[in-house]
């Protein structure tokens, strides 16, 4: 979710990018020509208050944000470079977060359903509280809400959370030695697919390429192109050429080594290099028939 901005002002300066405590993005205008830079935190308007985010991108043009925000939107300013005041208040939020955390908790056990409590959020001048959750199918928690919100005397919003957005939130360490790049510097969830495991030669055992979350790793996406452009100059598997003598069909290739491995009818395998291979007669192509 992001937060809504004006798209209607004609020579209007590009938009800032900033990502919320929650993880929500957020778009605005700095039409008061304040001095920020990546990183800076700032107090922004929002939807019923103000709250505190942290600057990702300087410029952001019209339409990379309206393919971001597919509507029209209402427009919301920035308000200030975050202070020393504001900093030491956010500072004390993590407690007070863990203290709603508790009273959530508290009164949880007097419902029927199950949920796990993932994260607690306040906005940061209070007028929210956003606690992210999953469970087992939806929840009518509609009576749990309204508990919550008379004993915090505040609005109340539950957010229920994929596989990857918990695993973001709870963070952790990859089978690279690395934190999650979810929990690190990922901000737009990209679609990760099959076809990008077997593109880069990973499809044979998916435990070993689906992250904590229980999806596909993240990082097949980041090099994916490669493996595209690098495959253009590399056969089709099931190519069938003669190779000394001997009618043999392509097994697999390598992008990175550019190597494709041949067998023959007895399944003895063969390794050529791209260049030995280009000299060698096609007999026929997948496309075309059979091998």
């Amino acid at each position: 979710m992001v937060e809504p901005l004006d798209l209607d002002e004609e020579n209007s300066p590009e938009y800032l990018e900033v990502i919320f405590r929650t993880g929500r993005l957020g778009y605005y205008q700095n039409s008061s020509q304040l001095p920020l830079k990546p990183d800076d935190l700032i107090i922004v308007e929002v939807d019923r208050g103000e709250d505190i985010a942290q600057v990702i991108h300087l410029s952001v043009s019209d339409e990379e944000v309206l393919a971001q925000i597919p509507q029209t939107p209402n427009p919301f300013k920035i308000k200030r470079i975050a202070t020393e005041e504001d900093i030491e208040k956010l500072r004390h939020l993590p407690d007070e977060e863990k203290k709603a955390a508790q009273i959530f908790a508290e009164i949880l056990k007097r419902y029927s359903f199950e949920m796990k409590l993932i994260d607690t959020v306040y906005q940061f001048d209070g007028n929210k509280i956003t606690f992210f959750f999953t469970a087992e199918g939806r929840i009518d928690f509609r009576v749990f809400v309204r508990e919550l919100a008379n004993v915090f005397r505040t609005r109340i919003e539950l957010h229920q959370t994929t596989g990857r957005d918990e695993a973001r939130r709870m963070g952790g360490f990859g089978m690279c030695g690395l934190s999650y790049c979810c929990g690190n510097f990922l901000k737009h969830f990209n679609q990760v697919t099959i076809k990008m495991a077997r593109d880069q030669n990973l499809a044979g055992n998916l435990a070993k390429i689906s992250g904590p979350c229980g999806r596909l790793l993240c990082c097949l996406n980041f090099e994916e192109d490669f493996y595209m452009e690098e495959g253009k100059l590399l056969p089709v598997p099931g190519t069938c050429v003669e190779y000394q003598g001997i009618k043999m069909y392509v097994l697999k290739t390598d992008p990175l080594k550019k190597n494709i491995l041949l067998s023959d009818d007895d399944e003895n395998i063969t390794e050529l290099d791209l260049e030995t291979f280009l000299t060698l007669k096609i007999l026929s192509s997948p496309d075309l028939e059979l091998c």
